[in-house]
Protein backbone atom coordinates (compact mmCIF):
# COMPACT_ATOMS: atom_id res chain seq x y z
CA UNK A 1 0.00 0.00 0.00
CA UNK A 2 2.91 2.35 0.69
CA UNK A 3 4.44 1.85 -2.78
CA UNK A 4 1.35 3.06 -4.64
CA UNK A 5 1.62 6.74 -3.58
CA UNK A 6 5.32 6.75 -4.40
CA UNK A 7 4.59 5.30 -7.82
CA UNK A 8 2.00 7.99 -8.44
CA UNK A 9 4.53 10.68 -7.45
CA UNK A 10 7.19 9.27 -9.76
CA UNK A 11 4.78 8.93 -12.69
CA UNK A 12 3.56 12.47 -12.22
CA UNK A 13 7.12 13.79 -12.06
CA UNK A 14 8.11 12.02 -15.28
CA UNK A 15 5.08 13.45 -17.03
CA UNK A 16 5.89 16.97 -15.87
CA UNK A 17 9.53 16.68 -16.97
CA UNK A 18 8.68 16.20 -20.63
CA UNK A 19 8.73 19.95 -21.25
CA UNK A 20 12.30 20.44 -20.00
CA UNK A 21 14.66 21.90 -22.67
CA UNK A 22 17.40 19.78 -24.24
CA UNK A 23 21.09 20.33 -23.52
CA UNK A 24 23.23 21.86 -26.26
CA UNK A 25 26.37 20.22 -27.56
CA UNK A 26 29.79 21.82 -27.08
CA UNK A 27 30.99 24.14 -29.90
CA UNK A 28 32.34 22.02 -32.73
CA UNK A 29 35.21 24.38 -33.51
CA UNK A 30 36.64 24.12 -29.98
CA UNK A 31 38.16 20.70 -30.67
CA UNK A 32 41.87 20.49 -31.58
CA UNK A 33 43.43 17.74 -33.69
CA UNK A 34 47.19 17.52 -33.00
CA UNK A 35 49.67 17.33 -35.85
CA UNK A 36 51.44 14.06 -36.58
CA UNK A 37 54.91 15.57 -36.01
CA UNK A 38 56.59 18.75 -34.88
CA UNK A 39 57.48 21.50 -37.30
CA UNK A 40 61.06 21.56 -35.99
CA UNK A 41 63.04 18.38 -35.50
CA UNK A 42 65.81 18.20 -32.89
CA UNK A 43 68.77 15.92 -33.45
CA UNK A 44 69.23 14.43 -29.97
CA UNK A 45 66.30 13.71 -27.64
CA UNK A 46 65.73 11.52 -24.59
CA UNK A 47 62.82 10.46 -22.36
CA UNK A 48 61.97 12.89 -19.58
CA UNK A 49 62.67 12.06 -15.97
CA UNK A 50 60.33 13.33 -13.27
CA UNK A 51 63.23 15.25 -11.68
CA UNK A 52 64.55 16.59 -14.98
CA UNK A 53 66.33 19.51 -13.27
CA UNK A 54 68.93 17.08 -11.89
CA UNK A 55 70.13 16.47 -15.44
CA UNK A 56 71.93 19.84 -15.42
CA UNK A 57 74.43 18.44 -12.94
CA UNK A 58 74.36 21.31 -10.41
CA UNK A 59 73.39 20.26 -6.87
CA UNK A 60 72.54 23.83 -5.89
CA UNK A 61 70.16 24.17 -8.85
CA UNK A 62 68.43 20.95 -7.78
CA UNK A 63 68.20 22.09 -4.16
CA UNK A 64 66.65 25.41 -5.14
CA UNK A 65 64.07 23.75 -7.39
CA UNK A 66 63.07 21.26 -4.68
CA UNK A 67 62.82 24.08 -2.14
CA UNK A 68 60.66 26.16 -4.47
CA UNK A 69 58.32 23.23 -5.13
CA UNK A 70 57.74 22.94 -1.40
CA UNK A 71 57.75 26.53 -0.19
CA UNK A 72 56.73 28.79 -3.07
CA UNK A 73 53.63 30.86 -2.24
CA UNK A 74 51.91 30.16 -5.56
CA UNK A 75 52.34 26.42 -5.01
CA UNK A 76 50.93 26.71 -1.50
CA UNK A 77 47.94 28.70 -2.77
CA UNK A 78 47.27 26.06 -5.44
CA UNK A 79 47.43 23.30 -2.82
CA UNK A 80 44.93 25.18 -0.64
CA UNK A 81 42.59 25.47 -3.63
CA UNK A 82 42.71 21.69 -4.01
CA UNK A 83 41.64 21.30 -0.38
CA UNK A 84 38.84 23.80 -0.95
CA UNK A 85 37.62 21.83 -3.97
CA UNK A 86 37.69 18.61 -1.97
CA UNK A 87 35.59 20.21 0.75
CA UNK A 88 33.10 21.34 -1.91
CA UNK A 89 32.95 17.79 -3.28
CA UNK A 90 32.30 16.37 0.19
CA UNK A 91 29.51 18.90 0.75
CA UNK A 92 27.92 18.05 -2.61
CA UNK A 93 27.74 14.36 -1.68
CA UNK A 94 25.51 15.33 1.23
CA UNK A 95 22.70 16.01 -1.25
CA UNK A 96 22.59 12.27 -2.06
CA UNK A 97 21.97 11.25 1.55
CA UNK A 98 18.93 11.67 3.80
CA UNK A 99 18.88 14.53 6.27
CA UNK A 100 18.31 13.36 9.82
CA UNK A 101 17.49 15.46 12.84
CA UNK A 102 16.25 15.17 16.37
CA UNK A 103 14.72 17.67 18.71
CA UNK A 104 12.30 18.23 21.50
CA UNK A 105 9.43 20.64 21.98
CA UNK A 106 7.96 21.41 25.36
CA UNK A 107 6.52 23.97 27.67
CA UNK A 108 3.98 24.86 30.34
CA UNK A 109 0.48 25.69 29.20
CA UNK A 110 -2.67 26.89 31.03
CA UNK A 111 -5.98 26.34 29.30
CA UNK A 112 -9.65 25.63 29.89
CA UNK A 113 -10.68 22.01 30.06
CA UNK A 114 -13.79 20.63 28.28
CA UNK A 115 -15.54 20.89 31.64
CA UNK A 116 -14.95 24.63 31.85
CA UNK A 117 -12.25 24.47 34.45
CA UNK A 118 -8.78 26.02 34.28
CA UNK A 119 -5.91 23.58 34.16
CA UNK A 120 -2.16 23.83 33.87
CA UNK A 121 -0.12 21.18 32.05
CA UNK A 122 3.55 20.48 31.46
CA UNK A 123 4.22 18.70 28.16
CA UNK A 124 7.20 17.65 26.09
CA UNK A 125 7.43 16.05 22.65
CA UNK A 126 10.80 14.49 21.68
CA UNK A 127 10.84 13.80 17.94
CA UNK A 128 13.07 12.29 15.28
CA UNK A 129 12.73 13.63 11.75
CA UNK A 130 14.10 12.43 8.42
CA UNK A 131 13.84 13.96 4.94
CA UNK A 132 15.13 12.83 1.57
CA UNK A 133 14.98 14.33 -1.90
CA UNK A 134 14.55 11.62 -4.52
CA UNK A 135 17.19 12.34 -7.20
CA UNK A 136 14.96 11.09 -9.99
CA UNK A 137 16.47 13.38 -12.64
CA UNK A 138 20.11 13.29 -11.53
CA UNK A 139 20.36 16.85 -10.24
CA UNK A 140 22.25 15.96 -7.10
CA UNK A 141 24.41 13.43 -8.93
CA UNK A 142 25.32 16.19 -11.41
CA UNK A 143 26.36 18.38 -8.47
CA UNK A 144 28.72 15.64 -7.34
CA UNK A 145 30.09 15.22 -10.89
CA UNK A 146 30.78 18.96 -11.09
CA UNK A 147 32.53 18.91 -7.72
CA UNK A 148 34.66 15.90 -8.68
CA UNK A 149 35.70 17.60 -11.90
CA UNK A 150 36.50 20.71 -9.88
CA UNK A 151 38.81 18.70 -7.63
CA UNK A 152 40.57 17.20 -10.64
CA UNK A 153 40.93 20.64 -12.26
CA UNK A 154 42.37 22.10 -9.06
CA UNK A 155 44.83 19.22 -8.72
CA UNK A 156 45.96 19.67 -12.33
CA UNK A 157 46.33 23.42 -11.77
CA UNK A 158 48.43 22.73 -8.69
CA UNK A 159 50.72 20.50 -10.74
CA UNK A 160 50.94 23.22 -13.40
CA UNK A 161 51.97 25.68 -10.68
CA UNK A 162 54.71 23.32 -9.45
CA UNK A 163 55.97 22.83 -13.00
CA UNK A 164 55.99 26.57 -13.67
CA UNK A 165 57.84 27.30 -10.42
CA UNK A 166 60.37 24.54 -11.14
CA UNK A 167 61.13 25.99 -14.56
CA UNK A 168 61.27 29.57 -13.25
CA UNK A 169 63.71 28.56 -10.52
CA UNK A 170 65.98 26.62 -12.87
CA UNK A 171 65.95 29.46 -15.42
CA UNK A 172 66.57 32.03 -12.70
CA UNK A 173 69.59 30.13 -11.41
CA UNK A 174 71.01 29.76 -14.93
CA UNK A 175 70.53 33.50 -15.44
CA UNK A 176 72.38 34.14 -12.18
CA UNK A 177 75.34 32.04 -13.33
CA UNK A 178 75.30 33.89 -16.67
CA UNK A 179 75.48 37.21 -14.82
CA UNK A 180 78.43 35.87 -12.81
CA UNK A 181 80.17 34.95 -16.05
CA UNK A 182 79.48 38.38 -17.56
CA UNK A 183 81.01 39.96 -14.45
CA UNK A 184 84.06 37.73 -14.82
CA UNK A 185 84.44 38.80 -18.47
CA UNK A 186 84.22 42.47 -17.48
CA UNK A 187 86.80 42.05 -14.72
CA UNK A 188 89.21 40.32 -17.13
CA UNK A 189 88.63 43.11 -19.65
CA UNK A 190 89.35 45.69 -16.97
CA UNK A 191 92.70 44.05 -16.25
CA UNK A 192 93.61 44.16 -19.95
CA UNK A 193 92.55 47.79 -20.29
CA UNK A 194 94.41 48.76 -17.14
CA UNK A 195 97.54 47.36 -18.74
CA UNK A 196 96.76 49.41 -21.86
CA UNK A 197 96.45 52.54 -19.73
CA UNK A 198 99.82 51.83 -18.08
CA UNK A 199 101.48 51.26 -21.44
CA UNK A 200 100.01 54.48 -22.88
CA UNK A 201 101.05 56.46 -19.79
CA UNK A 202 104.61 55.16 -19.94
CA UNK A 203 104.91 56.18 -23.60
CA UNK A 204 103.37 59.58 -22.97
CA UNK A 205 105.68 60.30 -20.03
CA UNK A 206 108.81 59.72 -22.11
CA UNK A 207 107.38 61.81 -24.94
CA UNK A 208 107.09 58.94 -27.41
CA UNK A 209 103.40 59.71 -28.03
CA UNK A 210 100.99 62.53 -27.31
CA UNK A 211 98.39 62.55 -24.53
CA UNK A 212 95.68 61.41 -26.97
CA UNK A 213 96.34 57.63 -26.75
CA UNK A 214 96.54 57.91 -22.93
CA UNK A 215 93.20 59.68 -22.71
CA UNK A 216 91.65 57.17 -25.09
CA UNK A 217 92.91 54.28 -22.99
CA UNK A 218 91.63 55.88 -19.79
CA UNK A 219 88.23 56.52 -21.37
CA UNK A 220 87.92 52.89 -22.47
CA UNK A 221 88.92 51.69 -19.00
CA UNK A 222 86.26 53.86 -17.33
CA UNK A 223 83.64 52.85 -19.90
CA UNK A 224 84.17 49.24 -18.87
CA UNK A 225 84.49 50.03 -15.17
CA UNK A 226 81.08 51.73 -15.04
CA UNK A 227 79.46 48.50 -16.27
CA UNK A 228 80.63 46.57 -13.21
CA UNK A 229 78.37 48.21 -10.58
CA UNK A 230 75.41 47.89 -12.95
CA UNK A 231 76.08 44.19 -13.29
CA UNK A 232 76.54 43.71 -9.55
CA UNK A 233 73.15 45.34 -8.99
CA UNK A 234 71.60 42.92 -11.52
CA UNK A 235 73.17 40.00 -9.68
CA UNK A 236 71.76 41.21 -6.35
CA UNK A 237 68.28 41.60 -7.88
CA UNK A 238 68.47 38.14 -9.40
CA UNK A 239 69.50 36.64 -6.06
CA UNK A 240 66.60 38.41 -4.36
CA UNK A 241 64.15 37.12 -6.96
CA UNK A 242 65.42 33.56 -6.55
CA UNK A 243 65.18 33.78 -2.77
CA UNK A 244 61.56 34.90 -2.91
CA UNK A 245 60.79 32.23 -5.52
CA UNK A 246 61.97 29.57 -3.07
CA UNK A 247 59.89 31.03 -0.26
CA UNK A 248 62.71 32.82 1.57
CA UNK A 249 63.48 36.42 2.40
CA UNK A 250 65.65 38.22 -0.19
CA UNK A 251 69.28 37.30 0.26
CA UNK A 252 72.43 35.85 -1.26
CA UNK A 253 72.29 32.61 -3.24
CA UNK A 254 74.97 29.96 -2.97
CA UNK A 255 76.41 28.70 -6.26
CA UNK A 256 77.04 25.06 -7.00
CA UNK A 257 79.38 25.80 -9.89
CA UNK A 258 79.77 28.08 -12.89
CA UNK A 259 77.89 28.45 -16.14
CA UNK A 260 80.53 26.36 -17.89
CA UNK A 261 80.05 23.56 -15.34
CA UNK A 262 76.38 23.10 -16.18
CA UNK A 263 75.62 20.09 -18.31
CA UNK A 264 73.29 20.43 -21.29
CA UNK A 265 71.02 17.37 -21.23
CA UNK A 266 69.29 16.12 -24.38
CA UNK A 267 66.03 17.76 -25.34
CA UNK A 268 62.91 16.02 -24.02
CA UNK A 269 61.34 13.56 -26.38
CA UNK A 270 57.58 13.78 -26.96
CA UNK A 271 55.01 13.60 -29.74
CA UNK A 272 52.31 16.18 -30.48
CA UNK A 273 49.64 13.62 -29.61
CA UNK A 274 51.27 13.05 -26.22
CA UNK A 275 51.24 16.72 -25.30
CA UNK A 276 47.50 16.79 -24.56
CA UNK A 277 47.88 14.22 -21.78
CA UNK A 278 51.19 15.51 -20.42
CA UNK A 279 50.41 19.19 -19.91
CA UNK A 280 48.70 19.77 -16.54
CA UNK A 281 47.16 23.05 -17.70
CA UNK A 282 45.52 21.22 -20.62
CA UNK A 283 44.19 18.60 -18.21
CA UNK A 284 42.84 21.36 -15.95
CA UNK A 285 41.07 22.99 -18.91
CA UNK A 286 39.53 19.66 -19.87
CA UNK A 287 38.26 19.06 -16.34
CA UNK A 288 36.72 22.53 -16.32
CA UNK A 289 34.69 21.56 -19.38
CA UNK A 290 33.46 18.47 -17.52
CA UNK A 291 32.53 20.61 -14.50
CA UNK A 292 30.67 23.08 -16.73
CA UNK A 293 28.81 20.21 -18.42
CA UNK A 294 27.70 18.95 -15.02
CA UNK A 295 26.51 22.43 -14.04
CA UNK A 296 24.43 22.48 -17.24
CA UNK A 297 22.75 19.25 -16.12
CA UNK A 298 22.05 20.84 -12.74
CA UNK A 299 20.47 23.87 -14.44
CA UNK A 300 18.32 21.63 -16.67
CA UNK A 301 17.21 19.57 -13.69
CA UNK A 302 15.79 22.74 -12.14
CA UNK A 303 13.04 22.49 -14.78
CA UNK A 304 12.08 19.09 -13.38
CA UNK A 305 9.74 18.43 -10.48
CA UNK A 306 11.31 17.76 -7.11
CA UNK A 307 10.13 14.84 -4.97
CA UNK A 308 10.66 15.08 -1.24
CA UNK A 309 9.98 12.31 1.25
CA UNK A 310 9.63 12.99 4.94
CA UNK A 311 9.12 11.02 8.10
CA UNK A 312 8.81 11.92 11.76
CA UNK A 313 8.36 9.88 14.92
CA UNK A 314 8.23 10.76 18.57
CA UNK A 315 6.30 10.60 21.79
CA UNK A 316 4.17 13.06 23.71
CA UNK A 317 4.89 13.42 27.41
CA UNK A 318 2.44 15.32 29.61
CA UNK A 319 1.40 15.37 33.24
CA UNK A 320 -2.18 15.07 31.98
CA UNK A 321 -1.43 11.68 30.42
CA UNK A 322 -0.98 8.49 32.35
CA UNK A 323 1.32 7.01 29.69
CA UNK A 324 3.33 8.61 26.88
CA UNK A 325 1.59 8.68 23.51
CA UNK A 326 3.58 7.70 20.41
CA UNK A 327 3.14 9.84 17.29
CA UNK A 328 4.49 9.45 13.77
CA UNK A 329 4.04 10.73 10.25
CA UNK A 330 5.18 9.62 6.81
CA UNK A 331 4.57 11.44 3.56
CA UNK A 332 5.92 12.93 0.38
CA UNK A 333 5.48 15.90 -1.90
CA UNK A 334 6.03 16.78 -5.51
CA UNK A 335 6.64 20.33 -6.66
CA UNK A 336 7.06 21.32 -10.28
CA UNK A 337 7.95 24.82 -11.51
CA UNK A 338 5.21 26.45 -13.55
CA UNK A 339 6.18 30.09 -13.90
CA UNK A 340 9.54 31.53 -12.84
CA UNK A 341 9.66 34.64 -14.98
CA UNK A 342 12.33 33.17 -17.28
CA UNK A 343 14.75 32.59 -14.40
CA UNK A 344 15.25 28.88 -15.06
CA UNK A 345 15.88 29.38 -18.77
CA UNK A 346 18.32 32.19 -18.00
CA UNK A 347 20.17 29.93 -15.57
CA UNK A 348 20.42 27.20 -18.19
CA UNK A 349 21.55 29.67 -20.86
CA UNK A 350 24.18 31.02 -18.47
CA UNK A 351 25.44 27.53 -17.64
CA UNK A 352 25.58 26.72 -21.37
CA UNK A 353 27.57 29.88 -22.05
CA UNK A 354 29.99 28.99 -19.25
CA UNK A 355 30.45 25.53 -20.78
CA UNK A 356 31.16 27.13 -24.16
CA UNK A 357 33.67 29.48 -22.52
CA UNK A 358 35.40 26.48 -20.95
CA UNK A 359 35.50 24.74 -24.33
CA UNK A 360 37.07 27.73 -26.07
CA UNK A 361 39.47 28.21 -23.16
CA UNK A 362 40.52 24.59 -23.64
CA UNK A 363 41.23 25.22 -27.31
CA UNK A 364 43.25 28.33 -26.44
CA UNK A 365 45.25 26.39 -23.85
CA UNK A 366 46.01 23.59 -26.29
CA UNK A 367 47.05 25.93 -29.11
CA UNK A 368 49.27 27.88 -26.74
CA UNK A 369 50.83 24.62 -25.54
CA UNK A 370 51.75 23.61 -29.09
CA UNK A 371 53.10 27.11 -29.78
CA UNK A 372 55.33 27.04 -26.69
CA UNK A 373 56.84 23.70 -27.70
CA UNK A 374 57.37 24.78 -31.30
CA UNK A 375 58.94 28.09 -30.23
CA UNK A 376 61.46 26.49 -27.91
CA UNK A 377 62.34 23.75 -30.35
CA UNK A 378 62.98 26.38 -33.03
CA UNK A 379 65.21 28.33 -30.62
CA UNK A 380 67.19 25.25 -29.63
CA UNK A 381 67.62 24.17 -33.24
CA UNK A 382 69.22 27.51 -34.17
CA UNK A 383 71.12 28.51 -31.04
CA UNK A 384 73.83 25.89 -31.57
CA UNK A 385 74.56 27.33 -35.02
CA UNK A 386 74.63 30.83 -33.53
CA UNK A 387 77.04 29.70 -30.80
CA UNK A 388 79.36 28.12 -33.39
CA UNK A 389 79.44 31.36 -35.37
CA UNK A 390 80.13 33.40 -32.22
CA UNK A 391 83.00 31.12 -31.23
CA UNK A 392 84.54 31.57 -34.68
CA UNK A 393 84.00 35.33 -34.42
CA UNK A 394 85.60 35.36 -30.96
CA UNK A 395 88.72 33.62 -32.29
CA UNK A 396 88.95 36.05 -35.22
CA UNK A 397 88.45 39.16 -33.09
CA UNK A 398 90.94 37.95 -30.47
CA UNK A 399 93.53 37.46 -33.22
CA UNK A 400 92.68 40.89 -34.65
CA UNK A 401 93.22 42.43 -31.21
CA UNK A 402 96.58 40.71 -30.94
CA UNK A 403 97.67 42.16 -34.29
CA UNK A 404 96.30 45.62 -33.45
CA UNK A 405 98.13 45.63 -30.14
CA UNK A 406 101.42 44.59 -31.72
CA UNK A 407 101.09 47.15 -34.53
CA UNK A 408 100.26 49.92 -32.05
CA UNK A 409 103.20 49.07 -29.82
CA UNK A 410 105.47 48.99 -32.84
CA UNK A 411 104.24 52.45 -33.80
CA UNK A 412 102.63 51.41 -37.10
CA UNK A 413 99.01 52.28 -36.24
CA UNK A 414 97.19 54.66 -33.91
CA UNK A 415 95.70 53.45 -30.64
CA UNK A 416 92.15 53.68 -31.99
CA UNK A 417 92.60 50.40 -33.91
CA UNK A 418 93.36 48.57 -30.65
CA UNK A 419 90.36 50.24 -29.02
CA UNK A 420 88.04 49.06 -31.79
CA UNK A 421 89.34 45.51 -31.48
CA UNK A 422 88.92 45.57 -27.69
CA UNK A 423 85.34 46.74 -28.01
CA UNK A 424 84.55 44.08 -30.57
CA UNK A 425 86.06 41.32 -28.42
CA UNK A 426 84.12 42.39 -25.32
CA UNK A 427 80.87 42.46 -27.27
CA UNK A 428 81.46 39.00 -28.73
CA UNK A 429 82.41 37.50 -25.37
CA UNK A 430 79.29 38.90 -23.70
CA UNK A 431 77.15 37.65 -26.59
CA UNK A 432 78.71 34.22 -26.28
CA UNK A 433 77.85 34.10 -22.57
CA UNK A 434 74.28 35.12 -23.40
CA UNK A 435 73.78 32.54 -26.13
CA UNK A 436 75.05 29.75 -23.86
CA UNK A 437 72.63 30.85 -21.17
CA UNK A 438 69.86 31.07 -23.78
CA UNK A 439 70.48 27.46 -24.79
CA UNK A 440 70.05 26.24 -21.23
CA UNK A 441 67.03 28.39 -20.45
CA UNK A 442 65.39 27.39 -23.74
CA UNK A 443 65.93 23.77 -22.73
CA UNK A 444 64.31 24.45 -19.36
CA UNK A 445 61.45 26.17 -21.19
CA UNK A 446 61.02 23.11 -23.40
CA UNK A 447 60.80 20.85 -20.33
CA UNK A 448 58.04 23.11 -19.02
CA UNK A 449 56.32 23.31 -22.42
CA UNK A 450 56.08 19.53 -22.81
CA UNK A 451 54.60 19.24 -19.32
CA UNK A 452 57.53 17.83 -17.39
CA UNK A 453 57.20 14.15 -16.67
CA UNK A 454 54.12 12.41 -15.24
CA UNK A 455 54.48 11.52 -11.57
Amino acid sequence: MMNRPLAVLATSALALSACAPALQEAPFGAAVVPATEWRTSLEVTAPIESDWWNAFGDPQLSRLVEQARLNNSDVQIAAARVEEARATELASRGFLLPALGAGVEGGVRREVSPFGQAQTSVAAQPAFRASYEVDLFGKNAARVDAAEAGVAASAASAEAARLSVSAATASGYITLLALDKRLSVLEETLVARQEAVKFARDRAEVGYTSQLPLRQAEAEYQATAQLVPQLKAQIARQENALSVLTGELPGAIERGGTLADLRQPPAPSTLPSDLLRRRPDVAAAEYRIAAADAQMRVARADFMPSIDLGAAAGIVLSDLLTDPVGVWSLGGSILAPIFQGGKLQAQLDGATAQRDQAAWAYRSTVLNAFREVEDRMAVLANLKEQETALEAQQAAVADALRHARNRYRAGYTPYIEQVDAQRALLGVELSLVQVRADELTALVGLYRAVGGAPE
